[in-house]
């Protein structure tokens, strides 16, 4: 991932789960690290568990990759801890969040056309989710 494009062999495997959920907390609101580690915990039902060290080698790359970029604030919201990083997806990550989704539900449907899955309906849904 050291660049926002991927080459064939990289495109082929997807990426990591880790930064996938990275990406996909920061698609609808801006997140500080821990922020980051809580929100991917609760919405994988502790499946999936970044530690600190995880996390920021994964920001690192994705600031790199410009698929993500440190929010500045002009005016900090209440409670703001100036230690605290906020991030942000940028066009390009939300653009390879999606087509990393689009990927993975191929080969779900892969999946269901050969029976391995059942229906939507009687797929049991992860925690917490709709």
């Amino acid at each position: 991932m050291a660049g926002a494009t991927r080459d064939a062999g990289e495109q082929r495997s997807g990426m990591s789960p880790q930064v996938f959920q990275i990406l996909l907390s920061l698609v609808d609101r801006d997140l500080h690290g821990y922020a980051l580690i809580q929100d991917i915990r609760r919405r994988t039902d502790g499946e999936i568990a970044l530690t600190a060290s995880t996390l920021y080698a994964a920001v690192k790359r994705l600031l790199a990759s410009t698929w993500i970029e440190e929010v500045e604030f002009r005016t900090p919201p209440a409670g703001h801890d100036s230690r605290r990083r906020y991030y942000r997806i940028t066009p390009q990550g939300n653009a390879a969040a999606r087509q990393e989704a689009l990927r993975l539900e191929r080969l779900t449907a892969m999946a269901r056309d050969k029976r391995l899955l059942g229906s939507l309906r009687t797929t049991p849904q992860p925690k917490g989710s709709r």
